[in-house]
This record gives C-alpha cells, structure tokens and sequence, in this order.
C-alpha cells in the first residue's frame, strides 16, 4: 500500500518537487525505517514543524495541489524572499515576541508576510492597512485608535497584539489553526458556512440522505442564506448542530474543489492563502536562504533591534528625533502610526519607537526634548472651534484641552492657546505688492493655490505697494 502511494505521488509530483521535498515524501510514504533515518535532517523536520504548529497532518506535504502551488510560489518568489526579511528584520523580532507573548504559533509569522510583505504602511485595495491589513471596523473592535493624529493599524506592537486576540478567538472558536488563518482571511461567517456544507457532504457519503427531510431542510436553508434571504443565524444554528457528528473535514476536504459549482468551500483566494503561509514558513527552511549572505535572517527574532518608548502627549517628532541624532524622516518611518508628526496631543503619555542603538542616549536626554510650539489666537465674530481648529491644522478637542474649556461656546476677543506642528503649520503674511507682480506669480512664489489668493483677497487690479494676505490653509 506504502508503495503504491507513494508511486502515485512520484508519478505526479516529480516535475515539480525539489529534492528537499521528495525526500519529504519519501519519508512519509515508504518506510518506517526511511522515515527513521530521514527525520534526523533539520530542515524535514522544521518544515513538518510548520504543518504540527498548523494543527495540520504530516502527510499533507505530499498533497498535490500544494506541491503544485509550492513549486510555483517558491520558483517565483525565491528571489526577492530574503529581500522582504532583510527589510523587514527590525521589526521581526518585535512582531515574534509578540506572538509568543500571546501564546500564537510562530508560522504565523508567515501570515503577516502574506498580508503585507511586513510593509509597516501597506494599504489594500479595500482600505485595510498595516502589517495585518485590519480594516477600520475591526481595528476599532479590538482596539486599535483611528483619528486625527493616529491610526494604531500601522503600530506594529499594538496591531500584533490586536491579531493575536482576534486570532485566538479564531482558535478558541474553530480548534485548529489553519483553520484560524483562513477564517482571518476570509471571515469565521464564511468558514462556518464552508464547514456545514462539507459535513453535510461528507455525511450524505455514507448515508442515504437525498430524502432525508432534515438533511433537505438544511440544504434549503443554507440555499436561501446563499441568497440572501435568511440570516447567518440560520447557517450558525446548523454549523452547531453538524459539528456534533462523526464527520469532521479537515483541510483536504475543505479546500477541495468541487466541480460545476460556483461557490466552494472555501473561496478561491483562502485556499491559496494557506498554501501560502505554508510556503512562505516552509521556504525559510531552503538551501537558498541559508546561503552564508543569509543565514543572519534565519536568527533574526533573537534580540530586538527596536526599543518601545513612551514620551508625552503633544511633543513633536523632529523634537524627539533631535535628542537621539536622527533624522525626523527616519523616526516617522519607524512610527508610521503618528500620522501628523505631533505625538497625540489628547494622550498623556504614548508609545513610540526608536532603534535600540539610541535607547540609552534617549533616556539620558528624555528632559531636554524641546517644548511644544503654540500660537495664539484672538477670537473673532464668525469664528468657532471647529473652524479654527482647521486654520491652525488641529482637531477641536485639542484646542478645548489645552484650554480647559467647558462648552464649544466661544466668546469675541477671547484668547486660545494652539498648540502647532510649525513643519505644517505656517502664520499667514502680508506681502506688498512690487512691479510686474501678478496674482498667479505670487501664488507661485509661496508655493500655494491661487485659490487661497483669491480667496483672501478681492483686488481685480493690482498696484505696487498693495497688501496681498499671504495663508496657507
């Protein structure tokens, strides 16, 4: 049997298994003895480490629609792997140690790759963003700020820490990782439905079913869920009913394709996206990374090269960036999350980061960060704190913190203190007019629409010595 097996699968694999892989198969199907003496190879038994971590069969690395996909993902990507680790290898080890810390397997390490190739900014088509791709109505259910001056999805701790509790309800609500990882991609709702449908299925396999009234019931109504026209409850109380059983589909179930039919299991795209993590976790362990060049990556994980940080609301990037000699570009590259270069001023104090090197000159500088930059305001007839908040590039309830005030209701000559970003904000001028000067020509020389000019002023002709009102909001 062990033969015949494995002569199948040599048949149909062998033009697209590498070496690694084969032997793989070969350990599997051939013998105990080969088996024995095969799994002493460190790198056979990282990648069936992977599939244990998954909660998946050894035997599914001789599966061949993923030896298939595994061929041709790796040919394709082999390249450019190491290149997303090597620019990604700052904030590996934070995204592990977060994993561990929530008690998440280590393979879904790979699950952030697939997402995002570890891109701290990466944005969908759909507007999911970050390294987890959270879209906004998720991010805001585990937690995760978006407003104003930050969006936590671009945070790599707190949004690592945010797809661990959404992957562990996953866990807790299916058993099995994979699994988890493809409801992550596609949605629990559409796992849950996949799942009933395959127990059915497999069910009706070994029982006369097709007059079944209650396996009839059950395909009416998963048809009119498919269409709209009853509630995922209906599916849910079925899916609680189904698991019960005997028949328990595992991956090669689910991710089978069935023929003539439109909706599967699994969508297209989920079925792959497994195969992918796989993949991509499997090919750490490849002749090709552990190339002398490489092998630095396949540790990377051990110590932390960024430092988490926490420093007062309302203080300004380039100021921190100053007291530890870098460069404002450089510190916002690592704090995506702080998106008007002005750390929240709502927050009292808020975690940024900063490379480890600089860690200890920060804190021996922590009291020289310069204090915050204000302007002052004078309320006139028509303003409010809304409008004023646009002009000085803030929100409201900034102004109303700093202010202490009570209500919105503001009084004529009454003055605010505004606390500003200068690198955005700029004080309006008033510029003379010289000869040969025109509108458009001084728009361009402040770099700001000729809109705003005529906005603010209502000279048809111009004269040499007239004030033009220079603003930039």
């Amino acid at each position: 049997m062990e033969v015949l097996i494995f002569q199948k699968y040599y048949k149909n694999i062998y033009k697209h298994i590498n070496l690694k892989k084969l032997l793989l198969v070969l350990l599997i199907s051939v013998s105990c003895n080969l088996q024995a003496m095969l799994i002493s190879n460190n790198y056979i038994n990282n990648d069936l480490k992977v599939l244990q971590e998954l909660d998946l069969k050894s035997t599914y690395i001789t599966d061949y629609e993923f030896q298939i996909f595994y061929n041709k993902f790796s040919k394709k990507h082999t390249q450019t792997y190491a290149k997303k680790l090597q620019k990604a290898q700052l904030f590996i080890p934070l995204i592990k140690d977060t994993l561990v810390q929530n008690n998440i397997p280590s393979a879904f390490l790979y699950l952030a790759m697939a997402e995002s190739n570890f891109v701290l900014k990466a944005k969908s088509y759909k507007k999911a963003m970050g390294v987890w791709q959270f879209m906004p109505k998720t991010a805001h259910k585990f937690g995760l700020k978006i407003d104003y001056y930050s969006d936590e999805r671009l945070d790599i701790v707190k949004s690592t820490k945010a797809a661990s509790r959404y992957l562990n309800i996953l866990h807790d609500m299916f058993g099995k990782w994979y699994v988890a990882a493809i409801a992550y991609n596609c949605g629990e709702g559409r796992v849950i439905e996949g799942i009933t449908r395959a127990t059915l299925d497999m069910y009706c396999q070994n029982n006369k079913c097709k007059k079944d009234p209650k396996i009839l019931k059950y395909r009416r109504t998963i048809k009119a869920y498919q269409d709209k026209r009853v509630k995922f409850n209906e599916i849910y109380k079925i899916y609680k009913t189904v698991i019960k059983w005997q028949y328990k589909p595992d991956i090669e179930e689910l991710l089978i394709v069935q023929k003539n039919l439109k909706r599967q299991y699994i969508p297209e795209e989920s079925r792959n996206y497994i195969r992918k993590i796989i993949s991509l976790a499997m090919m750490n362990n490849t002749n090709e990374l552990i190339k002398d060049e490489n092998t630095h990556l396949l540790n990377t994980g051990i110590s932390s090269s960024i430092a988490k940080v926490e420093v007062k609301g309302g203080f300004l990037l380039k100021n921190i960036a100053e007291i530890i000699n870098m460069s404002k570009k450089d510190l916002k590259e690592i704090n995506p999350h702080i998106k008007k270069n002005i750390i929240p001023p709502e927050e009292k104090d808020y975690a940024i980061y900063i490379p480890y090197s600089k860690l200890s000159l920060f804190n021996n500088n922590i009291e020289n960060i310069k204090t915050n930059v204000f302007e002052m305001h004078i309320v006139k007839r028509g303003d409010s704190l809304g409008k004023i908040a646009q002009i000085y590039n803030t929100k409201y309830k900034v102004i109303k913190k700093y202010n202490n005030l009570k209500t919105n209701v503001l009084r004529i000559g009454q003055n605010l203190i505004i606390p500003i970003d200068p690198d955005t904000y700029k004080r309006a001028k008033i510029y003379f007019v010289k000869k040969g000067d025109t509108l458009h020509k001084i728009a361009r020389i402040f770099n700001i629409p000729l809109k705003i000019i005529l906005r603010d002023n209502k000279y048809n002709i111009l004269h040499i010595g007239d004030k033009i009102l220079v603003s930039y909001k």
